[in-house]
């Protein structure tokens, strides 16, 4: 991960005076070009002096009032994977950390000092700095200067995150989906492994020096194609081919020719229920350099190897399932590369990539997310910000909008503020006595629920002010659909806003005037949905009981004005997010569901567009399967259920559609189009009618898989297709269904998939999280495959007739031989 900026491009330094308010008193290096008031009122935020200590974040090159204008221009960090191809006018934003202390002093005037240091940097993950500039604050209190600055700002820049691997967007998609905490460790570049040595529980010793791994600098990872592959390769398949070919010489032409992703005769072991499939012990073995055998695969006991070369059993009765292995000679455990003892050279979590900051000779690790996106910024938490809106004691306040309350009176709070977000409505989260960086929490939170946490849409950081003050005020104010967090009261009645979260009182206030300033008229798709649903429903109806069904329904509809059903989609899934949340999920998994829902959303916009005006630049256009031709579009239990769904959401689709969102994911969909590694079908559509299909025709089946099978032969082609089956969906569960088809072209063609994807690290985990069932199905169909192939192979050299040892001279004839 190089960049060619520094870490921190400014630090800044605030104090309160009592004479003169908020002062800025240093900026290093540079002076930033911008409002210097502005600057001192935002570090020090309303009621700074009622809290010991608090937390706030702003943007930098936002909007005009807030662009900076150094003497000396930036350097510009290389662009992003995500959105290179996109240029906004404005300059790059710039993130800053500002941390505000306050200390009671009684020789001081009003009794207390109050001081800020802030950090400008153009990483989203601003939260790794908070340790280094608590101690950088405390070293300004204790001797108060200019250097304490210049060392934060160079401490900062000396962090070295050259080595830390940069993932592709489908490989993020993964790694936020996975628990394992070894996932792309095989990313991770082994040079800054320390040689170990393991000794084994016999006793022996053995060691393993650094001149044996095979190192590769992760900053080459993307190069081409063909050195991803090679860099992924399955290590154990490799090791035991070449220590194949030199145990014997009398190996078969079959065998020297072994394909390198096809389960070999060692993988297997049919007897009983034990099917060895693949370990990541194995894989980290190989890539760490971990001395606990003769090579990749093998596991050392004394003078011995286990057969199984180290990999681990399916068998749920087998002691690998407590994450060592076994030593079948001497009964004991064995430990692997997977053991915390033994990883100590790489991330105890892949999911972050561990470096340090050293200020002043304090040695303070970092851990670096790898799966961020650029529209999540901070350590937010939907969990709290789901709690606060989900209380009995949230109060929904305001007139009714069909942008907002999609589904009447009954619409959640947080579905309030998720409609308020996409439609480009004015957002204010409010928090009278709360810390300015509680309510700029809520803020980034806001921004990651709107955006499936910057995998779905973008936009959203950049109208949003995590913490906005008097100072400046009517220019934030100005921005169109702003989201922005406050903490003097004063803003709800000062300024305009289209919904007001109160955190303190869990209110939630929609604007008297909205109905003015977003003025709303019927979808058009409303009487077309209300023709079609009707004949789905009552296919042997007339014309004119149709024509008199629809006009009662929206004679009912004018009475009532907004349909309220407690059953609704976004209710069930609310109650869904807050059992799971009540059960203690986690974080992640609400972040994950949310990324569901809103790429959801995005799909439907896409069908509704095909729907009014027949032609759609979203999506893949909707297309049910037909003779040759694979389905495409978003999936849907039935026509009925389908248009139900789009009139639920009509509404918000109309209004999403009119904002710089729906700007934002055409063009986005024409770059994945342009840069997918899978192209000429829709991925998504194929493994949707596999998960929840019913009855599909076998030839539907076969096409689907034959596909896969043919666009699924690189790492970036097998990293896409893992990126559509997250393990929280059932991995590739949908897929191993196929391994029971009743056609055995199915059944090959996912066998194909399989072996390609266990060439791959990632892909073996994948296969790993498969029941034992479906592994040994998988198994036991590739063994057989691997038989035939053999058998044929034989075949095909013709047995050479057997010659007896006699002088050339004399034939078997004249020895009377026949």
């Amino acid at each position: 991960m190089a960049t060619k900026g520094p870490h921190c491009s400014f630090v800044l330094l605030a104090e309160f005076d009592i004479d003169s308010g908020a002062q800025l008193t240093y900026q290093f290096p540079q002076p930033l070009g911008t409002d210097e008031g502005l600057l001192a009122n935002l570090m020090l935020p309303d009621g700074a002096e009622r809290h010991f200590e608090d937390w706030t974040i702003f943007f930098l090159n936002q909007t005009p009032f807030n662009t900076i204008a150094p003497v000396l221009a930036l350097e510009t960090d290389e662009p992003d994977d995500d959105h290179s191809s996109t240029k906004e006018s404005h300059s790059e934003l710039i993130y800053v950390l500002n941390l505000v202390r306050t200390k009671h002093d009684k020789s001081v005037r009003r009794g207390a000092v109050v001081k800020a240091m802030a950090i400008c940097t153009r990483h989203p993950f601003i939260q790794i700095f908070k340790p280094v500039l608590l101690l950088a604050l405390d070293d300004y209190f204790a001797s108060p200067s200019q250097d304490c600055l210049a060392r934060l700002f160079d401490a900062i820049n000396s962090m070295d995150i050259s080595t830390a691997p940069v993932l592709t967007r489908f490989e993020k998609l993964i790694m936020r989906a996975s628990e394992r905490k070894d996932i792309f460790s095989e990313k991770f570049s082994p040079s800054k492994v320390p040689d170990m040595a393991v000794t084994p529980l016999n006793g022996s010793q053995a060691t393993q020096t650094s001149s044996q791994h095979q190192t590769t600098s992760s900053s080459s990872s993307h190069s081409s194609e063909e050195s991803i592959v090679a860099k992924n390769r399955n290590p154990y398949i490799d090791g035991a081919r070449d220590q194949t070919a030199a145990e014997s010489s009398t190996t078969s032409p079959y065998q020297q020719q072994h394909h390198p992703s096809s389960p070999s005769d060692s993988s297997f072991s049919l007897g009983g229920s034990a099917v060895w499939v693949n370990d990541d012990s194995v894989i980290l073995d190989s890539q760490v350099g971990l001395a606990i055998g003769g090579g990749p695969g093998s596991v050392a006991s004394g003078s011995g190897t286990l057969a199984s070369r180290g990999r681990r059993s399916t068998d749920a009765s087998s002691s690998s399932s407590s994450g060592l292995e076994t030593d079948h000679t001497h009964g004991a455990p064995i430990p692997t590369a997977s053991d915390s003892q033994l990883r100590s050279g790489i991330s105890k979590d892949t999911h972050f990539f561990q470096t340090s900051i050293i200020y002043r000779e304090h040695h303070l690790p970092i851990k670096l997310p790898l799966a961020t996106f650029p529209e999540e910024v901070g350590d937010y938490s939907l969990m709290q910000l789901i709690q606060t809106f989900s209380t009995p004691q949230v109060t929904v306040s305001g007139p009714l909008h069909p942008h907002l309350h999609s589904n009447g009176t009954l619409t959640h709070a947080i579905i309030i503020l998720f409609n308020a977000l996409v439609t480009g409505k004015r957002v204010l989260f409010l928090g009278h006595n709360i810390p300015a960086g509680q309510v700029a929490s809520y803020v980034l939170s806001a921004c990651a629920l709107g955006s499936g946490c910057g995998v779905a849409m973008r936009g959203f950081i950049e109208r949003a002010f995590p913490y906005a003050g008097l100072a400046g005020g009517e220019d934030w104010a100005s921005t169109p659909a702003y989201i922005a967090g406050v903490t003097n009261p004063i803003f709800e009645t000062s300024i305009a806003w289209d919904l007001l979260m109160d955190i303190g009182t869990a209110r939630v206030v929609v604007h008297r005037d909205i109905h003015i300033n977003f003025p709303t008229t019927p979808p058009a798709i409303g009487p077309l949905l209300t023709r079609q649903a009707i004949r789905a429903e009552n296919s042997a109806a007339s014309e004119e009981e149709i024509a008199r069904i629809a006009t009662r329904d929206r004679e009912t509809s004018q009475k009532t004005d907004f349909t309220a059903k407690a059953d609704s989609l976004d209710n069930i899934f609310m109650e869904d997010i807050i059992s799971a949340i009540t059960s203690r999920f986690g974080e992640n998994v609400v972040r994950l569901r949310f990324i569901e829902y809103v790429v959801r959303f995005v799909r439907l916009a896409s069908r509704y567009e095909e729907v009014t005006s027949g032609t759609t630049k979203l999506f893949y256009p909707s297309a049910a399967f037909g003779e040759g031709s694979l389905g495409s579009g978003v999936v849907f239990p039935d026509e009925t259920a389908a248009l139900k769904e789009l009139a639920a959401n009509a509404s918000r689709i109309e209004g999403w559609r009119r904002t710089k969102l729906h700007q934002y994911c055409v063009s986005d969909f024409q770059r994945f189009q342009a840069t997918n590694s899978i192209k000429g079908f829709d991925l998504a559509h194929q493994l949707s009618r596999l998960r929840f299909g019913k009855n599909l025709p076998d030839l539907e089946v076969e096409l689907i898989m034959r596909k896969i099978a043919e666009n699924v032969r690189s790492y970036e082609q097998v990293i896409e297709l893992l990126a559509h089956t997250p393990l929280h969906l059932g991995g590739l569960q949908p897929l191993s269904f196929c391994l029971f088809h009743q056609q055995e072209v199915v059944r090959e063609a996912i066998l194909d998939v399989f072996n390609e994807l266990r060439a791959h690290p990632v892909g073996v985990m994948f296969l790993q999280a498969l029941n034992h069932f479906q592994r040994y199905a998988y198994v036991r169909q590739a063994h057989a495959r691997e038989t035939r192939s053999r058998e044929q192979s034989q075949q095909l050299i013709a047995p050479l007739p057997y010659v007896a040892r006699t002088p050339s001279s004399r034939s078997e004839i004249s020895l009377g031989g026949i």
